[in-house]
């Protein structure tokens, strides 16, 4: 069963954390829309002696929420998330785990390594803890070190996708694991997110398609990119960042590199001291998963929930009907 916390959402989707994309305006329309909103800590950046910008973020997102359910209470907003990259380059870690706790952030997703005492900080304020895994191995050591649920991230998702097909990592974790299950990997449609419940999973955990909404923090250039791309531009590569991650080839081709004929790098490259795993030199070459061909035009965040919405119910009845 559900926490409590992820059961009343208007259709079962978490919006996934995205680097530079996700951002305030975006989050609190995704949770007034009915479902969960994220962003990364490390996207919050200040220059030095500036006020820390998780805290103006959070009070934000916070406030605007509240106020929306005091004028909407039968329609509440849902709650929003908080990741943290739990990666030893982040030096910030202990930082932003100290303000969400102070924030009392309802739900807290890491990545990149699973650790307990991040658990911890996040039951102690109330809150739950999801952690975002590639495979089965991964898995069972984040919730041996505390984490209430799983993000299973396949084939086909944007940023660094697992390798898996989600039958296949479902299938695994389905055999020992009955808590809280998030599925990610080129979900756009309503109807994908009803595949992955039928797969087995409680919820879906949704990216690329939010780049093209303008609440994004993305470039025009990136949002465009995402409607005029489909999965064959989508390109799989190690280079950028030192872990395999999915990448849009007309990026690639404007740094000037050929997307069929990219180098491989190693997981030490990967270093978060300037928020990203990517260095400066890569900062043009942009995330994507292969859902994206499902998106043709920059909306609303709340239209294209309103979409998902629509179709979810609609493929719903179909199935009932077979």
């Amino acid at each position: 069963m559900l926490p409590p916390i992820l059961q009343n959402l208007r259709i079962p989707v978490v919006a996934s954390p995205m680097f530079i994309v996700s951002g305030p305006s975006l989050v609190i329309e995704q949770c007034k829309a009915g479902i969960v909103g994220s962003f990364p800590a490390l996207n919050a950046r200040e220059k030095d002696g500036d006020p820390i910008q998780l805290e103006a973020w959070l009070t934000r997102i916070t406030e605007e929420l509240d106020q929306h359910n005091q004028d909407n209470p039968d329609q509440p907003a849902a709650p929003f998330a908080v990741n943290q990259i739990v990666h030893r380059s982040n030096a910030r870690l202990e930082r932003d785990i100290e303000i969400c706790h102070r924030f009392k952030v309802p739900i807290w997703i890491t990545s990149l390594g699973a650790r307990t005492e991040v658990n911890e900080a996040a039951h102690d304020c109330g809150g739950i803890a999801l952690h975002d895994i590639i495979n089965n191995h991964f898995a069972k050591k984040a919730i041996e070190k505390g984490a209430d649920g799983l993000i299973a991230v396949a084939a086909g998702a944007g940023g660094h996708a697992g390798p898996q097909s989600p039958f296949a990592l479902v299938q695994e974790i389905r055999e020992w694991f009955d808590g809280p299950l998030l599925l990610s990997g080129a979900i756009a449609t309503g109807r994908s997110v009803l595949a992955a419940q039928v797969m087995g999973a409680d919820l879906a955990y949704i990216g690329s398609p939010f780049i093209a909404t303008m609440e994004a923090r993305g470039t025009e250039e990136y949002k465009q990119m995402i409607c005029d791309s489909g999965a064959m531009d989508i390109v799989t590569s190690s280079l950028f960042t030192g872990v395999s991650g999915n990448y849009l080839a007309p990026s690639i081709r404007n740094a000037g590199l050929d997307p069929d004929n990219l180098e491989k790098s190693d997981a030490s490259k990967m270093n978060f001291a300037q928020g990203s795993s990517k260095p400066k030199a890569w900062s043009q070459i942009l995330g994507a998963g292969q859902g994206i061909g499902a998106i043709h035009d920059v909306v609303p965040a709340a239209t294209y929930i309103d979409r998902l919405a629509k179709e979810y119910a609609d493929a719903k009845t179909r199935m009932a009907k077979l």
